[in-house]
């Protein structure tokens, strides 16, 4: 259940990449790159906790895409978007993006128990 929201986005992340370029502030250099690389990086990290290959690794990876991504899209956009109702939504999505890093963090000590 974990993986299926990077897998999703990873898709997303090539298939509408307009888009997330258009999320990311403008003054990050070489935007389209580090969006396809962000793509990559939620793929193989969704794949190798799905797959209990280093599941560890995998979330490091994970974790790796989250701190910046809530950071510099979700938490600038949560301080200066000029709506309070947008405002509201980005705090949602920057706080989405702080508990799934909290779980990746915990799946890069615990590691993948199936039973």
């Amino acid at each position: 259940m974990f993986t299926l929201i990077f897998f999703l986005s990873a898709v997303a992340h090539v298939s509408q990449l307009d888009h997330f370029v258009a999320l990311m502030p403008d003054a990050i250099p070489w935007r389209p790159f580090w969006v396809l690389v962000s793509g990559v990086v939620e793929f193989v990290g969704a794949t190798l906790i799905l797959t209990d290959r280093y599941p560890r690794l995998g979330a490091w990876l994970i974790v790796v895409f989250l701190v910046p991504v809530t950071i510099t899209v979700h938490g600038v956009a949560m301080v200066t978007a000029p709506d309070p109702q947008m405002r509201q939504i980005q705090l949602s999505f920057f706080l989405k993006g702080v508990a799934m890093t909290g779980a990746a963090l915990l799946i890069t000590q615990l590691g993948v128990r199936r039973t």
